[in-house]
């Protein structure tokens, strides 16, 4: 199986919440929500395969990357977390929700949608001009009014990851569509999204939120589609109030 040998990292006790990382990323991009949130409860990341410390090839398809994600939780008696998933991440555990809903006590879309479209110059550029491409993903993925300093950093970050990799996963991205059976899934779901994203620009947050029936939608001001960097107290008391049902 495509799930062996994936990366896993636990931290803190009690209600169980997993964290999917977006494309070409890794389990860096929720330390900060790892740092806050383990105090109340317990915290799981993961590399998807082919990234951080996973090794193997990437999956093709967010099918792919569902069932991967599904046979390590049972790999690990991993039993009905709550799935927080940006971007890529969050098309997975859309499937997850959709595909095993008796496995997903309740899903967290961070900057996602119920499709993901991607520039055709980044699917291009990715592999024939890959710092240049992943410079230019760096730059639109934050506010404007988001430090250089932290662009910079998730450059490097996603630097690490092979080209193929992360070609792979905004491949998987631009195939994802689920606009006709999103509003099939019944599982609680949270939606965050940044007010000033320009990869998964607050219309898709908006469409999740009327057609998830019940679900809970957070713009947060000033942040980009790295929201989770860029505001974590925002996001991670968001977070908390949604696993607290509070």
């Amino acid at each position: 199986m495509k799930s062996v040998g994936m990366h896993i990292e636990r931290y803190g006790q009690g209600e169980k919440i997993l964290f999917i990382h977006g494309s070409g990323w890794n389990t860096h991009m929720w330390y900060g929500q790892r740092d806050y949130l383990a105090s109340s409860m317990e915290v799981i990341l993961i590399d998807l395969p082919g990234h951080g410390e996973s090794p193997g090839n990437s999956c093709k398809t967010i099918e792919e990357y569902r069932d991967a994600v599904y046979e390590t939780m049972k790999k690990h008696g991993i039993e009905r977390p709550y799935i927080a998933g940006h971007s890529l991440g969050g098309a997975v555990a859309q499937s997850l929700s959709l595909t095993y809903p008796d496995s997903v006590k309740g899903i967290i879309l961070v900057g996602t949608g119920a499709r993901l479209r991607v520039l055709p110059h980044i699917l291009e550029g990715i592999i024939n001009d890959t710092e240049n491409t992943i410079k230019n993903i760096a730059e639109i993925a934050f506010s404007p009014k988001t430090s250089q300093t932290l662009k910079n950093e998730a450059f490097d970050e996603m630097m690490k990851c092979r080209a193929e990799v992360t070609s792979h996963d905004f491949h998987a991205c631009d195939g994802f569509n689920i606009m006709e059976s999103v509003s099939s899934i019944t599982t609680p779901a949270l939606i965050i999204c940044g007010t000033d994203d320009a990869l998964t620009p607050p219309k898709y947050s908006l469409y999740l939120n009327k057609t998830i029936k019940g679900s809970r939608l957070v713009f947060v001001e000033g942040a980009g589609h790295m929201v989770m960097l860029e505001k974590p107290m925002e996001v991670n008391r968001t977070i908390e109030r949604f696993v607290k049902n509070e």
